[in-house]
């Protein structure tokens, strides 16, 4: 089997210590495997975004969304920071209360039945609506102004969306919302765009000023514009090596004797008999600017039509700016941690390397990892380079871990670890496997004072006055 390129993952410092220090004995105490999480490092992504936004003066509201990630540290973080947070089910509002969050700063978005409804309207939090019917069940069921934001969908010239309204249909519950001050209160309106182009970002953003200049005109008096989340992470250490590998493995859907792919994978490309075609579902993982680094670029771009920034259209008009990231507060504040079965060989020369975890523990099911696990040793050896597919613990022969070849430092033995970096953001949690009665993995939450690291349950983490908040960078893996 010929040995691919790496594709080292970028990692943060306080992650890259922890994982040289005090893995190996985490991993003995608890077992494998873990999501460990680093709520330091989630908590200097808050501060880091925040400073891009105080820097403009532009009044604000950073929700952290819920959904990313199970893990109750998070959410107790986020309200110890001052943040607010974006749920999305009725487990995620339980979450959020328990962490302390008063309703005022929780927001529902996402679609809601009506038994949802209801507990929203008793628990007073913020509903971002997202259909009429909504709209209907909320004013036929509330007791008092329910603050509302109107989510907006159908943009010229973007992808089509199932969630939210046209504006042409907004436009017309004008009249519905002034009928009925006593039940709704109208806060302003909201989009959510799955992108992360500046040109389709601020073509809804004009798109939803003209909503809100309409609204004025009727007589309501909204004041908030929210932008959701989509702000991307950064994956890979190396945007050349990653180039390298992807050509590499691009080319070698071409090659019927290459080992790079598993089983006919073809990683979301078309493959014809002289090319492939197409964006590879491994394709984020391309990105190299930073979150802070995009909504720095998002707010100081010229609104079309309004030339002026956008940070400047919002503070000239005294909006408020409300955001809903997930990924980019979890960026880095997480790593899945397994451990090697065993090793064995096929008929064909491909080496599999089974783990004691399945794949939707750590990437959701129609991606790709496109960045490399670390793998530590159980004791040290040699360095002689290979190329393995990982395969899960589940019976089922789609449980491949990788469908990509990946490069490890040595052929690894039955007992040693693999890392799966940054995973906190969605990979960990969007769909756990329980099949076979595997049990999921247990959540540790892990912090360090100085140069010591603690480690606990993630559901008893409870959040210290002070916290390494300042700007950071990270390493390469």
């Amino acid at each position: 089997m010929v040995t691919p390129p790496a594709v080292p993952a970028l990692l943060d410092p306080l992650v890259r210590a922890f994982i040289d220090t005090a893995l190996p004995a985490i991993a003995r105490r608890h077992g494998t495997p873990l999501h460990l999480v680093f709520p330091q490092v989630f908590a200097r992504n808050a501060a880091n975004l925040r400073a891009v936004l105080t820097a403009r003066g532009i009044d604000h509201r950073l929700c952290y969304a819920h959904k990313v990630n199970r893990s109750h540290a998070f959410v107790r973080e986020a309200h110890h920071r001052g943040l607010d947070i974006d749920i999305a089910s009725a487990g995620e509002l339980d979450s959020a209360l328990r962490a302390g969050f008063p309703p005022a700063r929780i927001e529902a978005t996402g679609p809601k039945g009506e038994r949802f409804l209801r507990r929203l309207l008793d628990a007073g939090t913020v509903i971002n609506v997202d259909n009429r019917w909504e709209l209907d069940r909320i004013i036929a069921l509330a007791g008092h102004p329910v603050p509302i934001l109107l989510r907006v969908s159908g943009f010229p010239s973007t992808a089509a969306s199932r969630f939210g309204m046209p504006p042409d249909e907004i436009a017309r519950l004008w009249p519905v919302l002034a009928a009925n001050p006593e039940r709704v209160e109208l806060r302003g309106v909201s989009f959510h765009l799955d992108t992360g182009e500046h040109r389709d970002r601020l073509r809804a953003v004009t798109g939803c000023l003209t909503l809100l200049e309409s609204a004025w005109a009727s007589g309501l008096s909204p004041d908030v514009l929210d932008i959701g989340g989509g702000l991307r992470q950064v994956f890979t250490a190396d945007p050349d090596a990653y180039d390298t590998y992807t050509r590499a493995l691009r080319a070698s859907l071409l090659d019927p004797r290459s080992t790079m792919a598993w089983s006919g994978a073809t990683f979301g490309y078309r493959v014809g008999d002289t090319a492939a075609h197409g964006i590879p579902v491994f394709h984020k993982y391309a990105n190299t600017v930073p979150a802070t680094t995009a909504l720095a670029a998002l707010l100081d771009a010229e609104l079309p039509g309004h030339h002026r920034s956008l940070a400047a259209v919002l503070t000239d008009n005294l909006l408020r700016l409300w955001l809903e990231p997930g990924k980019a507060l979890a960026d880095h504040a997480g790593i899945t941690v397994a451990a090697v079965q065993f090793t064995k060989d096929l008929p064909d020369g491909t080496v599999l390397v089974n783990l004691d975890l399945s794949r939707d523990q750590v990437t959701p099911a129609d991606q790709e990892s496109l960045v490399d696990p670390l793998l530590v040793p159980a004791e040290p050896r040699h360095p002689g380079p290979l190329g393995a597919f990982l395969a899960g613990h589940l019976c089922l022969e789609r449980d491949m871990i990788s469908t990509r070849a990946i490069r490890l430092p040595f052929r690894p033995h039955p007992g040693d670890l693999l890392v799966f970096p940054n995973t906190a953001g969605y990979h960990s949690d969007l769909s756990a496997g329980t099949a076979a009665m595997h049990p999921l993995p247990p959540r540790l939450a892990v912090t360090r004072d100085r140069s010591t690291f603690s480690t606990g349950p993630d559901a008893g983490y409870r959040p210290t006055e002070e916290g390494p908040c300042a700007p950071t960078t990270t390493s390469p893996n």
